[in-house]
């Protein structure tokens, strides 16, 4: 039996959209209260036993965390103190958790204030207008938090094999990727793009991630990616066999489909080759300096 749960993408595409609305004002609380830090580092969140946390978020003399549990379906809001404050969010209308997440930050005296509608989504309603019923199936959601603990072990370990600078795994809420980003160490601004694009790609990156799919492509994936994209990259042999490469926005894009690392005998060590094949390859066609970047114990 495989350690990943199945997650067929439209068996839960709408209870999705559903999460990823609610995790984006979870997220737009860490990044409006938490200080800047580069690469959008601070507005993540983090893999957490029982689902996503923003961690602790600094807030005066004090602090505060949200924790979103995936297991018990409720969003729980902690500070230093030990005072909490929770909700359920079975049922809820996107409007109706923007209510009950910013009345109880007001309660515990935290008055953050977001910019009240999506980013970057589907959906473009301002968070406390939108009352239109909500597909929320408690079972799918728990099973991609499965996956997103299982994955996520398997990118911690990937992290270990680098010394240089490279990202926590960390969820960005737009995207609504679980991502590890390693750099070169190598300055490369990026030319035009938004200030959020240039804030992302100034240095030279590769980075690898997990999705769980969405309209235009629908299951989800392990991916991979170089920035800048070095010439050949979609040469890169990449492991194992059943991994390819597409073409997103221009660019390309390593895959290695979710079902497919599932299926696998060890479905953790597949997923490992696949990065380790496509980080490889990668910096070897970038001229990344991959001797002094490697890990090496003592």
């Amino acid at each position: 039996m495989s350690s990943l749960p199945p997650l067929p993408y439209n068996n839960w595409a709408d209870t999705k959209d559903t999460l990823h609305l609610f995790l984006q004002m979870i997220g737009k609380v860490r990044l409006k209260a938490h200080p800047k830090l580069n690469h959008w580092w601070h507005v993540t969140l983090y893999p957490h036993v029982r689902g996503l946390t923003t961690g602790r978020i600094p807030y005066g003399d004090s602090g505060f965390e949200i924790l979103y549990d995936m297991l018990d379906h409720k969003v729980l809001i902690g500070r230093n103190d030990g005072v909490q404050k929770s909700f359920s969010v079975s049922g809820l209308t996107v409007a109706a958790f923007y209510e009950a997440l910013f009345s109880r930050l007001d309660d515990l005296e935290v008055p953050v204030k977001i910019v009240s509608k999506p980013y970057d989504n589907k959906s473009t309603v301002p968070f406390p207008e939108d009352h239109a019923p909500r597909a929320y199936d408690r079972q799918a959601v728990s099973d991609f938090w499965r996956a997103l603990c299982r994955i996520s072990s398997t990118f911690e370990t990937y992290r270990t094999s680098f010394v240089g600078k490279q990202t926590p795994v960390q969820l960005y809420w737009h995207s609504f990727d679980l991502v590890v980003t390693r750099f070169s160490g190598r300055a490369h601004p990026l030319e035009g793009g938004t200030q959020a694009d240039k804030e992302a790609y100034s240095h030279e990156v590769i980075s690898i991630g997990f999705w769980p799919g969405d309209d235009s492509f629908q299951e989800p994936a392990l991916y991979g990616y170089a920035y800048p994209e070095p010439a050949e990259m979609n040469q890169i042999a990449l492991q194992p066999g059943s991994a390819f490469w597409a073409e997103k926005n221009g660019g390309a894009l390593a895959i290695l489909k979710y079902e497919d690392a599932r299926n696998a005998d060890d479905p953790a060590k597949e997923i490992l080759s696949f990065l380790n094949s496509l980080y490889e390859g990668a910096a070897v066609k970038a001229d990344w300096p991959l001797a002094d970047l490697k890990h090496r114990s003592f």
